[in-house]
């Protein structure tokens, strides 16, 4: 369910979900091993950050429309994933450490996306970008554990660092200073994911993109010279 935030956390942003599985070995000893030594809330809270921004390759291809691919569980055993799985796994083991969490969602505009990915998507907007809410010493922080450093090293992306007191959001320009990610939309705070609507909002927005992804031929179309044909 969508909350005004930022909001006073709750039970609900500490309890496992059907897709923040919080209590699952795996996410249990990912965020414990992630921790070790950290001093103070807010240093576990970075801990955490880094350990999934850089432990999880950004894979922005790795799409799907299956439920299960989204339980933080599961991400963690694939080890790749596009921002909201990786967003979910981070608000997961938050709450393994006794971190109030959500899952924050916003449309952006991506000004530098491959021309490939733009003619499938028949647009430049990427509607329900996902971040991680977390709280910290008495406040909520944003936080994007979305892009990996050696993705950002291979195209020129800066990375997103996070302190635990600063929100960290994606960068409006590259390291090579052209436009890069444009905030237009914010979708407010969410306790679990909102599977269905996210889902629902990706086939009306992107009906050709959709289509690949549920018919498994996203990859071979990126890599492909061909367009692919207009429906309807």
């Amino acid at each position: 369910m969508e909350e005004q935030f930022p909001a006073a956390p709750g039970e609900a942003h500490l309890a496992p979900t059907r897709f923040l599985d919080s209590d699952h070995p795996a996410v249990r000893d990912f965020a414990h091993e992630a921790i070790a030594g950290a001093r103070g809330e807010r240093e576990r809270a970075v801990r955490l950050f880094y350990a999934v921004r850089d432990g999880v390759r950004y894979d922005g291809l790795d799409m799907t429309f299956t439920p299960e691919r989204y339980t933080a569980s599961t991400v963690l055993a694939r080890r790749r994933a596009y921002c909201i799985p990786k967003a979910i796994l981070l608000a997961a083991s938050a709450r393994v450490v006794g971190m109030p969490s959500s899952l924050g969602f916003g449309d952006v505009v991506n000004h530098i996306a491959p021309p490939r990915l733009l003619e499938a998507m028949e647009t430049n907007v990427f509607y329900w970008h996902g971040n991680t809410n977390l709280f910290i010493e008495g406040r909520w922080v944003k936080a994007t554990p979305a892009f990996n450093i050696e993705m950002c090293r291979k195209f020129n992306v800066l990375p997103l660092e996070f302190d635990g007191v600063h929100d960290s959001l994606l960068h409006p320009y590259d390291a090579l200073n052209n436009r890069h990610m444009e905030y237009v939309g914010d979708h407010g705070a969410f306790a679990d994911f909102p599977a269905q609507q996210v889902f629902d909002v990706m086939r009306a927005a992107y009906p050709r993109f959709s289509q690949l992804i549920e018919t498994g031929g996203l990859e071979e179309y990126m890599r492909g010279p061909e367009p692919i044909p207009a429906q309807g």
